[in-house]
């Protein structure tokens, strides 16, 4: 465990955040002052600048200070300089230089679009992440180059456009590293008609407040939507183009995630029914890897699961990846990559893992032997260069919480065929409308430049038994707000 002690502020999450980086899957607890066991970081604000110690024992050892670059600090240049006096010192403790030097957040592109939002230009930007932030010059292109693809979409935007998220939690089984709202057909089958019938009543309410706005994007996940039965995908889509209009859609995503879940029948349903997106994601094609992480599936059937997509005339096929899974070294993840290079998806996700609180992973923790911060700097460097060699730019990126070194995740796609929603869900620019248990709508209110957030229960149990009061919740919200595409109903 490491203690932390804030001295003269109040940025405990940003503290722990930054020891995370360094140590990371550790308890960390604030306390009142240095222990005499174990490594205490302190952080201080001062008059002049930020200051951190390191203690081990009670003793004090290594130290780290930053000036502040204003003459009165605005709060997110409080916050720079308290990070960067604590990656001096923590640098100093364990070696590690992190490549996204200060940045801790999950949108790094974001800082940079509202610069540019400002007036700012990519060199100036590009000079305060190398200079302010120490992020190295890898880093720095990869979030100017995404910020840039990220701007091109968002400047098709509209005030009154939106999104609509719905949401499958069931899958065949659950995956080690998995903590999405997930429940096992195993034992959840005989619920999924009476989740769908749930599902179309919150359609109804949605459809009522639009009242024939189109949505821009449609996406649909999970869980993995294609465990349900062919039917009951058609009945589910059928149910969503009854109550609104797709004609302007301009992407119809459907995960597909899981290939032993994926059918030519289910293909074909969801061709008909417009999709125009799907992703069938294999994580690794190697198959121990895939039965240690409980995917029960092999890589030949991703192969199969594939060309059937192709058949079925999806042009817009994306392939998700995981770096650093349990187990997997270098030559791994290359034999992967060469053979979704021979399949040619026109986008790829390739995400670093995170050991999420919720996931079986987290749970085992002790039982796996994990990619070390150099193996997947080589991961990361290698599926970059196989992206190029296929076409594929990076187009969006997000990070996560405990992801292995601090990495991010990134999706590259062909020109042309960028995800709109996944930006839009990462960049929070558009409202996007959440369907089903665990999704989140947000709404967003252009001229505050601020969203609100509407949570879903999360489990199945409670969307059935709380549905009517996460209606009620939602309509306030819709009230309180002043979005154009929602129009008052009067009862």
């Amino acid at each position: 465990m490491i203690f932390y002690l804030l001295q003269n502020h109040g940025f405990g999450h940003d503290v722990q955040t930054m020891i995370q980086v360094y140590y990371p899957n550790e308890h960390y607890y604030a306390v009142q002052e240095v222990a005499q066991e174990g490594l205490t970081v302190v952080s201080a604000l001062l008059a002049q600048g930020a200051w951190a110690c390191i203690y081990e024992n009670g003793v004090a050892q290594e130290e780290g200070e930053e000036a502040f670059l204003e003459a009165s600090p605005s709060l997110r240049e409080q916050k720079r300089a308290m990070k960067g006096a604590l990656a001096k010192a923590l640098s100093a403790r364990t070696g590690y230089h992190p490549l996204w030097g200060l940045i801790t957040g999950i949108r790094p592109t974001k800082m940079v679009n509202e610069l540019l939002d400002e007036g700012w230009t990519v060199n100036q930007a590009a000079r305060m992440l190398r200079e302010e932030y120490h992020v190295s010059k890898e880093k720095t292109d990869l979030t100017l180059q995404v910020a840039q693809a990220e701007r091109n979409i968002l400047a098709q935007t509209k005030p009154d456009s939106y999104s609509i998220y719905m949401g499958i939690p069931f899958c065949p089984t659950r995956c080690l590293y998995c903590s999405f709202t997930s429940y096992p057909l195993t034992r959840y089958r005989d619920r999924v008609d009476a989740y769908l019938d749930l599902l179309e009543r919150e359609m109804d309410f949605l459809a009522a407040y639009l009242r024939h706005k189109k949505p821009m994007t449609v996406y649909i996940g999970g869980g993995t939507p294609t465990s349900l039965t062919a039917k009951q995908l058609q009945r589910l889509l059928a149910a969503l183009q009854v109550r609104f209009d797709l004609s302007d859609c301009v992407e119809f995503t459907v995960e597909a995630g899981r290939p032993d879940t994926i059918t030519k029948e289910k293909l074909w349903v969801l061709r008909q029914g417009g999709v125009s997106r799907v992703s069938i994601n294999p994580q690794t094609m190697n198959d121990e890897t895939l039965r240690l992480i409980g995917r029960s599936h092999t890589a030949a059937q991703v192969v199969e699961a594939f060309a059937w997509a192709r058949k079925a005339g999806f042009t817009n096929i994306n392939m998700d990846l995981i770096l650093g899974l349990p187990g997997e070294e270098v030559g791994d993840v290359a034999r992967t990559l060469q053979q979704v290079q021979q399949l040619a998806p026109e986008s790829l996700t390739v995400h670093t893992l995170a050991i999420k609180r919720a996931s079986r992973l987290k749970e085992e923790f002790s039982s796996f032997v994990l990619t070390d911060v150099a193996r997947m700097e080589e991961m990361l460097s290698l599926s970059h260069r196989t992206a190029e060699q296929m076409g594929l730019l990076p187009y969006y990126m997000y990070r996560q919480k405990n992801m292995v070194g601090n990495f991010e995740n990134v999706g590259y796609c062909r020109p042309g065929t960028e995800s709109v929603y996944n930006v839009e869900i990462m960049e929070e620019k558009q409202t996007i409308f959440g369907l089903g248990a665990g999704t989140t709508t947000k709404l967003y209110e252009a001229e505050k430049n601020r969203i609100s957030r509407v949570f879903n229960v999360k489990s199945i149990e409670e969307y059935t038994s709380r549905f009517d009061e996460m209606l009620e919740r939602k309509k306030a919200a819709f009230i309180a707000s002043s979005l154009p595409m929602i129009l008052p109903i009067v009862d």
